[in-house]
């Protein structure tokens, strides 16, 4: 189970104004029949609903962390399929917190998902990083944001440290300790770098019915669990490139899972 301690009336107040948000926008999404609505409306319920359970001192079943996510990967899984996209997950790493922007390259703060048409495809432009947009033509694909960036923020203000400062190896020895230590999202983990790849090995982590096969979830292989999520996410502020995940072994019983990350090297 999942110790969290958070202000129950701020959490609430929270909440609702997310679970309000998510619930408008899958009406207008269902009247208007727009699936970004959609998807804007599922991520914002599922984080109302999240704070709504959060309270002061009280245990959350770490079952319900992994269940209550499927809904955005099955969101995700429809664009896929929807789109007939066929390509890679690329992390893009944000702009450093401490560099100035204007405010028309604010979207550039925050670190993304490029959900790829093709395997063979640029990287979208710094412009179209800033306009903050879903869906793009040239190149062809989609915009997400990360499920695993809420955790990576709790974890750096949690350490105090901003990964974007970070080298790799000192990456990899931090990251797993507050992923046991501070908010026991697995049993083990492991991370090593190496030469242009990082590799990850978690033993019972939160989120391994995510990868079973009844949940049959594709975007699973391509952008990870929300903690393989956190763990690109870092890998790419650390390394300032872009991520993909190269590679995802689930042992039979889903409580051993393997990584390799690839560092997009230019």
């Amino acid at each position: 189970m999942v110790k969290i301690r958070t202000s129950g009336a701020i959490s609430i107040k929270i909440g609702a104004a997310f679970l309000l948000s998510g619930i408008l926008s899958l009406i207008l999404s269902i009247f208007y029949s727009s699936q970004i609505l959609a998807f804007v409306g599922l991520g914002l319920t599922f984080w109302g609903a999240l704070f709504l359970l959060i309270r002061p001192m009280r245990y959350v079943e770490g079952s319900l962390l992994g269940s209550t996510t499927t809904s955005l990967y099955s969101t995700i899984d429809r664009l896929i399929k929807d789109s007939g996209y066929k390509g890679d997950g690329y992390y893009i790493p944000p702009y450093p917190k401490d560099v100035y922007l204007p405010d028309h390259l604010k979207g550039l703060k925050d670190t993304v998902v490029f959900v790829s048409a093709t395997n063979d495809t640029n990287m979208p432009s710094i412009e179209q990083l800033a306009e903050g947009k879903f869906l793009l033509e040239n190149p062809k694909g989609a915009l997400v944001i990360p499920p695993g960036s809420g955790l990576l923020s709790q974890i750096e203000k949690a350490s105090n440290i901003d990964f974007a400062k970070t080298q790799l190896n000192e990456l990899c020895e931090i990251f797993p300790r507050f992923i046991l230590e501070n908010f026991g999202l697995a049993k083990e983990m492991e991370m090593a770098p190496g030469e242009g790849q990082v590799y990850l090995k978690t033993l019972d982590s939160l989120y391994k019915n995510l990868y079973s096969r009844e949940s049959n979830l594709k975007s699973i292989g391509l952008i990870g669990c929300p903690l393989v999520s956190a763990v690109a996410c870092a890998i790419a502020k650390a390394s300032g490139k872009a991520v993909t995940i190269q590679k995802q072994k689930v042992s039979p019983d889903g409580s051993e899972i393997e990584v390799w990350y690839r560092i997009v090297q230019g």
